[in-house]
């Protein structure tokens, strides 16, 4: 009898993944513990993390917990009390761009990721923290100004090009608009399998981004076309930094202010959401692409 009650539970489940596009292999791993922190932004984060979590839930390999910082300009008894255990987890997604943590949390993000843990950073989550160096040795790239540090975009030739800190542009971006994202390491676990070039939603392009960038492998970039107030160069979208022990993956895409929400709907973001920080965590994907993927133009 039991057997028989494990055997149709097993089923279901294997059903379930089935139906959500989820392998068996992702099904079979041991389920990556996430940790996304939101709280301020200056996107609307409570209509962004609810949909990002139930992402990471419904692929059968996340369990997923979320630690909301307090409101802008909280009496120091709110902080005192923010002390998330990033040891409990394997990977911290931040959905957080506001007032510096307290040092005691900066510190152990430093501690967790140098120790092995994961950290993946969404959209507005690199503009914060421009104070911490750490931080800023960990995302790599961050939205700066043009004298916090160099530039790195790519040319047409796949070369990576480096602009010194005070040439060229700081960091911005023009209106919403659809836009092709290019696979520049087709063989990395993140975006092995992906088209070369797929068609992302409306979504915010950042150009101009800073930092130290150091042992920066970039995965697939954007070309920032002028007539969408761009910089007519191709600018990272994703890419990875080792810190210590961990990894650290970076995703400029996914946008959300209000009910604009198409940049986080969009399947292409959605499988890079999974598949980072997957990766983050473990250093490995099993997250498959899905069918619906977009494709070059669609």
């Amino acid at each position: 009898m039991v057997r028989g009650i494990g055997f149709r539970v097993l089923t279901g489940i294997f059903a379930i993944g089935l139906a959500f596009g989820v392998s068996t292999s992702a099904q079979a791993a041991e389920r990556v513990r996430v940790l996304i922190i939101d709280g301020q932004n200056n996107h609307t984060w409570k209509n962004m993390t609810p949909p990002m979590k139930a992402d990471l839930e419904r692929s059968g390999r996340f369990d997923v917990t979320v630690a909301t910082a307090p409101p802008a300009k909280s009496p120091k008894e709110a902080w005192d009390s923010f002390r998330p255990e990033f040891s409990k987890y394997d990977v911290v997604v931040s959905n957080y761009n506001g007032e510096a943590w307290p040092k005691e949390v900066q510190k152990a993000l430093e501690e967790y990721v140098a120790g092995g843990g994961g950290l993946a950073i969404i959209h507005a989550a690199n503009n914060a923290f421009e104070g911490w160096p750490e931080y800023n040795k960990m995302i790599g790239l961050g939205w700066r100004d043009p004298k916090f540090g160099d530039r790195v975009t790519v040319d047409d030739a796949g070369q990576v090009v480096r602009t010194p800190k005070g040439e060229g542009p700081g960091s911005g971006h023009g209106p919403t608009h659809p836009f092709t994202i290019k696979v520049r390491k087709p063989d990395h676990p993140i975006t092995k399998g992906m088209p070369a070039e797929w068609l992302h939603a409306k979504d915010e392009l950042y150009h101009g981004q800073r930092g130290p960038a150091e042992h920066m492998e970039i995965l697939a970039t954007a070309y920032s076309d002028k007539e969408h107030k761009g910089t007519e160069t191709n600018e990272p979208m994703i890419w990875v930094i080792p810190y210590g022990k961990g990894r650290v993956f970076t995703t400029v895409m996914g946008h959300v202010m209000n009910d604009d929400d198409q940049a986080i709907r969009c399947p292409g973001f959605r499988t890079v959401l999974l598949r980072g920080t997957e990766w983050a965590a473990t250093g490995d994907v099993t997250i498959p692409i899905p069918d619906d993927f977009p494709k070059a133009g669609k």
